[in-house]
């Protein structure tokens, strides 16, 4: 059941879902998938939400598939059933929940905070092995400061711990 509103990215992600609860493996790689899906790669985050509220949401910030389109299946898949904040979803919900997907940029270093943008730019906060992301155009995230704070308390990176700042663009499917 395909709903035309949604995009490819959208629609893939869905699919693979729906696929991987029918039949507990992966779907394989459609045809007809326009070439920007299956040339290239790209970190990829896909946010499942139903009646408004997250209820999964699993990603990369960089490119662990050989394309694009199987990043989005394997993470469609682990925001459904891997998200450890939340039970996996059931067959019965896929149709209510609200899909998007976000196709990453490569990550930049930032200088100074004066090049953020928490609406226009997703941060990576890291210190050594803890890094900590977050995705820009955020309900509630209005400020830098706030976006530094979330990201910095995922990663578990401390008041006095230095840390450094990469920043992202998205390209937002519905």
């Amino acid at each position: 059941m395909v709903n035309n509103k949604e995009s490819i990215p959208v629609q893939l992600a869905r699919q693979s879902i729906i696929y991987y609860l029918k039949n507990k493996k992966r779907l394989s790689l459609p045809d007809n998938l326009p070439p920007e899906l299956t040339e290239k790669r790209a970190g990829v985050f896909v946010s499942l939400k139903k009646n408004g509220k997250l209820r999964g949401c699993i990603g990369t910030f960089l490119p662990t598939q050989d394309n694009i389109a199987l990043e989005i299946i394997e993470n469609a898949i682990s925001a459904a059933v891997h998200d450890p904040r939340f039970s996996p979803v059931a067959l019965d919900e896929v149709e209510k929940l609200t899909i998007s997907v976000d196709i990453l940029s490569a990550p930049e270093e930032v200088k100074d905070i004066s090049e953020l943008d928490p609406k226009k730019y997703g941060i990576i906060i890291s210190h050594g092995y803890k890094k900590g992301l977050l995705l820009p155009d955020l309900e509630g995230v209005d400020t830098v400061e706030q976006q530094i704070d979330i990201a910095r308390q995922k990663a578990g990176i401390y008041f006095n711990e230095d840390f450094k700042i990469e920043r992202f663009e998205v390209k937002r499917y519905y």
